[in-house]
């Protein structure tokens, strides 16, 4: 795939970001090192970790994510051809959005990432204790500093993004460039109602997580299947008729194509309007084959995977 534009940016970035949650979890350093040697070849270069992957797994502290990533960069020495974008405020010994925070936490990052720069650094969620001026001014200075590129925001409502990206404006502080949240063809009322209508005036950059649904929307999950993984417990909600039934919508159209569910899946998510490139996660390299380069899809099987989810 071509890379494309990040709006507001002088990125230009892989189609799929790859998710860097699975790093150091649920795909140990050697795993996660075959995977990022495997999206290099289909040249990918657009990969999102944070400081809090993945510190749930028993045994974890943070920055484990990060730390596989400046390994691998520092192997392969190719800092300067990759994008990373990195997060702050949810790491439970660095949480929240104060100015104090997130100086120390950037450093954090830096020194496990081996790296003297972050491409894109995200508000990992919205911290309402801390005045949205005093978050931004942070992260102006930060870049200023040189230490951080570009920022943006995840987890935010329409809202508060609307109102981060004023005080920017008013204040001449740098703009949050992009949105990460939650949204997939399962997942589609919070994102496309509330922030789409946001990104799209604004001209930024959506880049949503979870865009397989944790993994549900690959197919591999079916009535009365028991599914051997870490986030098989993430897919209850969906492995009812109406997700099963979009699954078979899938993988109807999948078949037509000769790929994979997934591929279709992510080729729905990023013909939306407001999106610009989808995350997905891959624990090994048979799964990211699946979805690296995936599917275009014509207006009528958008609108008909569309119309099963409204």
């Amino acid at each position: 795939m071509t890379h494309i534009p990040l709006a507001k940016t002088d990125l230009k970035v892989h189609p799929l970001c790859l998710g860097g949650n699975v790093f150091g979890w649920s795909a140990d350093e050697e795993q996660s090192m075959a995977v990022l040697n495997a999206y290099t070849e289909y040249n990918g270069n657009f990969i999102d970790t944070a400081d809090v992957y993945s510190e749930w797994k028993e045994g974890n502290t943070g920055h484990d994510s990060e730390r596989i990533l400046g390994n691998w960069m520092k192997q392969r020495g190719n800092r300067s051809e990759i994008v990373i974008a990195t997060k702050v405020a949810k790491l439970s010994t660095r949480p929240g959005l104060s100015a104090a925070n997130i100086t120390e936490a950037v450093d954090d990052s830096l020194r496990a990432l081996q790296s003297d720069y972050i491409d894109i650094y995200y508000a990992h969620e919205d911290d309402k204790t801390v005045p949205l001026r005093e978050t931004l001014e942070t992260f102006d200075a930060l870049i200023k500093s040189g230490k951080v590129r570009y920022i943006a925001a995840s987890n935010y409502t329409g809202e508060r993004l609307a109102e981060a990206l004023e005080i920017s404006k008013s204040e001449g502080f740098a703009q949050y460039i992009a949105l990460q949240n939650w949204y997939n063809l399962l997942h589609r009322e919070e994102f496309e109602e509330d922030a789409a209508p946001v990104v799209v005036t604004e001209g930024i950059s959506g880049i949503p997580f979870f865009g397989l649904a944790r993994g549900f929307l690959s197919g591999k999950y079916r009535p009365g299947a028991t599914v051997e993984s870490v986030r098989a417990g993430g897919v209850a909600d969906y492995q009812n008729e109406r997700g099963f039934k979009v699954v078979a919508k899938l993988e109807e159209i999948s078949n037509a194509h000769g790929t994979s569910i997934s591929s279709v899946a992510l080729g729905w998510l990023a013909a939306q309007p407001g999106v610009t490139t989808p995350i997905a996660s891959a624990r090994t390299v048979e799964q990211l084959k699946e979805f690296v380069n995936f599917t275009a899809l014509s207006s009528d099987e958008i609108n008909e995977l569309s119309d099963l989810t409204k």
